[in-house]
């Protein structure tokens, strides 16, 4: 049963800001979620080109997506059904690099729960943090929109290596971006699957396009 939003506890939000800052060691720095193909191909090139790119992938895209997985996995009711959104989460990644991200990110997440005493092993990103956050007895709605804005600090910060765009533009983003999140988490809160969509296909096509770039500093 969730938290009541009211009976968040000191414990429970320092708790959801630990998992989800950089200094986690899941090694998000480590991808760029094809933003970096994007880049060498000249489809992003400036801040408001980034800002567009990512606002597209928070509203249309994997951002959406897995508020939605994460959203089902916290509310599944058995280990059968967990496996089976996991299996969801896995099929819904277009491409290689993209399963191999959302794996390698959830397989670091789940090692160091154990710290907690909680147990989310081998699966995908956003199914790794919904059980663990019900285990945890954290509430849904902030873990979505804490998430969220954690997908998109680490991709403003991608864009910040790969572009120029400084650190108070970067932060004007970010911030822009993240009065989206809530809208988000709002509407994927129900973790019904039969809205499992995206129409942010670029970010497809650079995933795919970035396996074979030949000069690359990020994994994805």
């Amino acid at each position: 049963m969730e938290t009541p939003e009211h009976m968040l506890t000191d414990i429970q939000f320092l708790t959801l800001t630990q998992w989800l800052s950089p200094a986690f060691p899941v090694g998000s720095f480590a991808y760029s979620h094809g933003l970096e193909s994007a880049v060498g191909q000249g489809w992003v090139k400036d801040g408001p080109d980034l800002e567009c790119w990512l606002e597209d992938v928070l509203l249309h895209g994997t951002g959406r997506a897995d508020s939605l997985l994460l959203a089902a996995s916290y509310l599944a009711k058995t280990s059968q059904r967990l496996i089976e959104i996991n299996q969801t989460a896995r099929a819904f990644t277009v491409t290689a690099e993209r399963r191999f991200e959302s794996e390698a990110l959830g397989r670091a997440f789940g090692k160091v729960l154990s710290v907690w005493d909680i147990r989310a092993d081998e699966l995908t990103y956003p199914v790794a943090l919904g059980t663990a956050a019900v285990q945890a007895r954290l509430p849904l709605k902030a873990t979505q929109q804490l998430y969220l804005q954690a997908f998109m600090s680490n991709l403003v910060a991608a864009g910040q290596r790969l572009l120029a765009v400084g650190q108070l533009e970067g932060q004007a983003i970010l911030r822009r971006l993240t009065l989206k999140c809530p809208e988000v988490a709002d509407e994927t809160r129900d973790g019904d699957l039969s809205k499992l969509a995206s129409v942010a296909f670029l970010t497809e096509i650079a995933s795919m396009q970035h396996e074979t770039q030949h000069t690359r500093i990020f994994r994805t």
